[in-house]
């Protein structure tokens, strides 16, 4: 799967009725909220990593995954424009592309 599919999915789903779907249950609680869940995820996705445990850390990670783009859903940005940002940055280094941004 891709994250292009997943984030059809997560369209779908967010069309849905909130009662019927956990993606437009939180969509509809509002972008707060939806950033808040995501970053939960990500912190059990931490922790995963820390402990070493690979099969959890890949659980967490696909959690992670999919609240990500719940959160990017929930203020109408699409994964095309996240991908042309990184296809941007290819042509740099990492310590290049942090230092032009200034931080």
């Amino acid at each position: 799967m891709t994250l292009q599919e997943l984030e059809t999915i997560v369209a779908a789903r967010s069309a849905a009725s909130p009662d019927e779907s956990w993606t437009a249950k939180l969509l509809a609680k509002g972008p707060e909220k939806c950033a808040e869940k995501f970053g939960e995820e990500a912190i059990e996705a931490i922790i995963e990593a820390v402990r070493g445990d690979r099969a959890k850390l890949a659980s967490e990670t696909a959690d992670v995954l999919f609240h990500l783009l719940v959160m990017l859903k929930s203020r109408d940005v699409a994964v095309s424009d996240v991908m042309a940002i990184l296809a941007d940055r290819q042509g740099q280094s990492g310590l290049q592309e942090k230092a032009a941004r200034g931080s």
